[in-house]
């Protein structure tokens, strides 16, 4: 008798990695042109120092593996990595602090344990959070909007932006710089809400939260919809880190008392939830696999997000809100597991475990 070859079932689709991650990359554009208008040209600066930065060391390290250098370097995931801790970084950040960042993403949360594929940690946001750690005072120095500067002062422009990141001159970037939206909210206790919105300069010029940061979260939001238009991911961990960081808002949210946390449009549209919500969380990589464990891991990366946020020490919580959920996303993969092609019901979580008991006490 014959025997039939039977093979598994597979889904063929026009995207690619190296699609994928070009669709990621002009996703960013509309977020970085808001902050080139609000913030001037030092995240253009960034994205080019670590672009170059990232190529480099992913080169090298492919080299030194002995792999071909062109495949890997051509399907942009080191890119999509320099544009992302570009963005995230400081506008005016010196040039050495962008390269440390992006070199350690590259080298460490990236090819040390493997390459693309093998990370357990999402590599932008480890490097944003070596520097974070390491740098204090670099990284919490930030520009303010163009538009909350006193009349008749601009921000610096190209010449004399490269001038002040790679430090070829004395002039000194105070004046230009303040306390983001977070961070001034975070530090303003004894105001009613109110009274802070009125007397901060941020809010006095901005709608919702914080002159040009709010753009900025506009900007990052239209370019996740343009993904999720091209199905690069699902919606359920967007979608979910959003609802569950507005439900956080407003159930701590107290009426403007002086201990309020703020209101849910400053958590939404201020700091990195946005382009955290879009292009970090959907991580196909470092995050749940399945839809039920993309809104668990979702879920959780916004409590966590506001937890920290409120709670915390740091103002704008979405790096070491995912980090702790990359740690987590094995064990929500775990008892989450999708349905079997051809199985009327899900997995279990413990059926590899009671399969293993089963036979070991028929073993016995």
């Amino acid at each position: 008798m014959a025997l039939q070859r039977i093979t598994s079932p597979h889904m063929h689709a026009a995207q690619t990695t190296q699609r994928v991650m070009q669709l990621l990359l002009l996703a960013t554009v509309p977020g970085l042109i808001a902050l080139s208008w609000h913030f001037g040209w030092g995240s253009l600066i960034n994205i080019a120092i670590a672009s170059v930065t990232a190529l480099v060391c992913e080169a090298s390290i492919v080299a030194l593996r002995k792999r071909p250098v062109w495949f890997y370097l051509h399907d942009c995931s080191a890119l999509v990595t320099a544009v992302l801790i570009g963005l995230a970084l400081p506008p005016l950040v010196p040039w050495w602090v962008v390269v440390v960042g992006t070199a350690f993403a590259i080298i460490i949360a990236k090819h040390l344990y493997g390459g693309m594929g093998y990370n357990p940690f999402n590599p932008a946001m480890v490097g944003y959070v070596v520097l974070l750690i390491s740098f204090p005072i670099e990284m919490t120095t930030w520009p303010v909007a163009q538009s909350i500067l006193p009349e008749g002062k601009v921000l610096p422009g190209l010449g004399e932006s490269l001038q002040i990141v790679f430090q070829f001159s004395g002039t000194a970037i105070d004046g230009y710089t303040a306390a983001t939206p977070l961070d001034s909210f975070k530090h303003s206790s004894g105001l009613l809400v109110e009274q802070f919105y009125d007397q901060n300069v941020w809010f006095v010029n901005g709608r919702w939260a914080g002159a040009g940061w709010e753009w900025v979260n506009l900007g990052f939001f239209a370019g996740g919809c343009f993904l999720l238009y091209q199905r690069v991911f699902t919606w359920h961990a967007p979608v979910a880190m959003l609802t569950t960081l507005t439900i956080m808002a407003w159930l701590n949210y107290d009426g403007g008392s002086s201990g309020s946390h703020g209101p849910a449009t400053l958590h939404l549209l201020s700091g990195a939830t946005m382009l955290g919500a879009f292009f970090i969380v959907t991580d196909p990589v470092t995050s749940a696999v399945s839809n039920r464990g993309r809104l668990i891991y979702g879920a959780l990366t916004g409590i966590l997000i506001f937890v920290i946020r409120a709670w915390g020490n740091y103002p704008d919580a979405v790096a070491f809100a995912v980090l702790l959920m990359n740690f987590a996303a094995p064990f929500i993969d775990y008892y989450t597991l999708p349905r079997t092609y051809g199985h009327d019901k899900r997995n279990r979580g413990t059926a590899t475990l009671d399969a293993s008991k089963q036979d070991t006490a028929k073993k016995d």
